[in-house]
């Protein structure tokens, strides 16, 4: 049987990157999916293969700063499917790099709102709907701001750090009603976002090298590890900061 045979899972930030991958293995392990991002497209075309190869997936495009959206996801989950075990909050932005002198107000709350706010109110409508069977909620966070500082990046670092925060929190108010709650903190990985670091060769060797293994991930390769967390092969885990950082945490070669 597939390890998320009869599950049904929201996925956002699921048009690239770590979502995609996501959402295409979720598939492939059974679950019934709601994806979400901002670019209808992507999600449209990510939806058409993975109905081709008979997995069930409905399609919401919008903003996960928005209250309205984050509800219309789990509704939308519910009209479709039923129910709710899973939700995989991953949504995100490294936004403007900039010195804390230099950092407008702008830039800082829109990467608040959206890596911190969104996780907020995702979490306000989904744990409500997984009050009564249980389940498991993923928000995607970072080593940035929690094992390492990385310069220009402070906003950044806030709100992947509040991040952890809150989910440590909702791990020890929900737990004893069967919801599980976790961060998954990536290395460095072959997305979109991360060659907003810089397309130069020695910035991207410079990269590399920070990590023990000396590469950054394939999205694939976190993937699994949300499908991990997801799964009833963790079902003791709970309030975890989950590092799949490739050794960046601990590296100082």
């Amino acid at each position: 049987m597939n390890i998320l045979e009869g599950k049904v899972a929201i996925i956002t930030g699921a048009s690239a990157g770590i979502g995609e991958a996501t959402a295409r293995l979720f598939a492939s392990e059974g679950a019934k999916l709601v994806i979400g991002a901002r670019r209808e497209d992507k999600l449209n075309a990510l939806a058409r293969e993975i109905k081709n190869e008979g997995g069930s997936v409905t399609v919401l495009a919008g903003d996960v700063t928005s209250e309205d959206y984050n509800k219309k996801l789990v509704e939308i989950a519910f009209e479709s499917y039923g129910k709710l075990d899973i939700a995989f909050n991953n949504a995100g932005t490294l936004g403007q790099p900039s010195a804390i002198a230099d950092l407008s107000m702008e830039n800082w709350q829109n990467i608040i709102q959206t890596n911190l706010t969104s996780g907020f109110l995702a979490a306000k409508y989904q744990i409500p709907a997984m009050q009564e069977n249980g389940g498991s909620l993923i928000f995607t966070s970072s080593f940035v701001g929690y094992t390492a500082g990385i310069p220009m990046q402070s906003a950044y670092g806030a709100s992947k750090a509040g991040m952890i925060g809150m989910m440590k929190c909702l791990a020890a108010e929900y737990g004893a009603q069967g919801i599980r709650v976790n961060a998954l903190l990536p290395g460095g990985t072959d997305t979109d976002m991360a060659k907003e670091f810089g397309t130069d060769p020695a910035v991207q060797e410079f990269v590399r090298n920070i990590h023990a293994l000396k590469r950054i991930a394939q999205p694939e390769e976190i993937a699994q590890s949300a499908l991990y967390l997801a799964s009833d092969a963790s079902t003791f885990v709970t309030g975890s900061a989950m590092l799949v950082d490739g050794g960046v945490s601990i590296n100082k070669t």
